[in-house]
């Protein structure tokens, strides 16, 4: 009975998309909202910096929200907040000031920028970023970090300056299954809800 039911449901899914493929209608769904966090929470990620001032300014003027880099990306750019140069095999801590509000059965996946990719063999060390719609709400606001690992093969330097996009974010659905029982709620930031 199960069975036929999720059928009937991607029965029903491609005819709608059919549908919407004949119309036109191409826009893709809004499903979410990027914010800063706190100033006080960047502050405690963000790492070593002497002067209080530098650091307001780079809250301020550098950081900015992830964007599209076209109308038909699906990726939304993140900005480093700090100059980096990373050697091969070097890796780096990224706080990107940013946090998502995620609609229910949505998730923000978070990959490298495909050219950086390309050129550099950048890595998230843990390979693909998942943003859960509850880590908003986490006791460090749901901050988006990130680590990076330049694992070319051709002894190319990795030169970025902040404000240059070096992630990318990427709203999927996702599934549940029929016997579905969370263990319990997150509290914690990165790591908390596991391994």
């Amino acid at each position: 009975m199960e069975i036929e039911n999720i059928l009937r449901d991607i029965k029903a899914l491609k005819k709608g998309l059919n549908k919407a493929l004949k119309e036109g209608s191409t826009k893709p769904p809004v499903v979410g909202r990027f914010h800063k966090v706190s100033f006080e929470q960047f502050k405690k990620d963000y790492g070593d910096i002497e002067n209080e001032e530098d650091l307001i300014t780079i809250y301020e003027k550098v950081l900015s929200l992830p964007v599209r880099s076209s109308k038909d990306s699906a990726g939304h750019d993140f900005p480093l907040t700090k100059d980096i140069h990373l050697k091969p095999g070097e890796s780096i801590s990224i706080s990107t000031g940013i946090r998502a509000e995620i609609i229910k059965g949505w998730v923000l996946l978070l990959m490298p920028r495909s050219g950086l990719g390309v050129k550099f063999r950048v890595q998230l060390n843990n390979t693909v970023g998942v943003i859960d719609g509850d880590y908003f709400y986490a006791d460090n606001e749901g901050h988006i970090k990130a680590t990076i690992t330049n694992d070319g093969k051709e002894g190319k330097d990795l030169i970025l300056k902040a404000g240059d996009r070096f992630i990318q974010g990427i709203f999927l659905p996702y599934g549940i299954t029929s016997h579905d029982q969370p263990l319990g709620k997150r509290t914690g930031g990165h790591g908390s809800s596991g391994l």
